[in-house]
């Protein structure tokens, strides 16, 4: 997978997440809905699986995240280095 950082636009950073993976990974890049489809091993339950994805993202990128919309959706934004 390419350098994540080409997919942030304006500090904003679209995903798919697919909970249940077998492992967290980059899957690749929706074209249409402009936005990087990501597994995620935890559940989607009690907040699990969005609590993976910033840990997951963060750590990729070596910077704080914070979902800004999606909370209880498969698409979410995330916005990158909030103050």
């Amino acid at each position: 997978m390419d350098d994540i950082n080409q997919y942030i636009e304006n500090n904003h950073l679209k995903v798919i997440i697919k909970p249940n993976s077998k492992e967290n990974k980059i899957l690749g890049y929706d074209n249409n809905k402009k936005a990087l489809k990501v597994g995620i091993a935890a559940v989607p339950e009690k907040g699990k699986a969005n609590q993976e994805l910033i840990k997951f993202i963060s750590k990729l990128i070596g910077k704080r995240i914070v979902i800004s919309s999606g909370l209880k959706s498969k698409e979410k934004i995330l916005l990158v280095n909030p103050n």
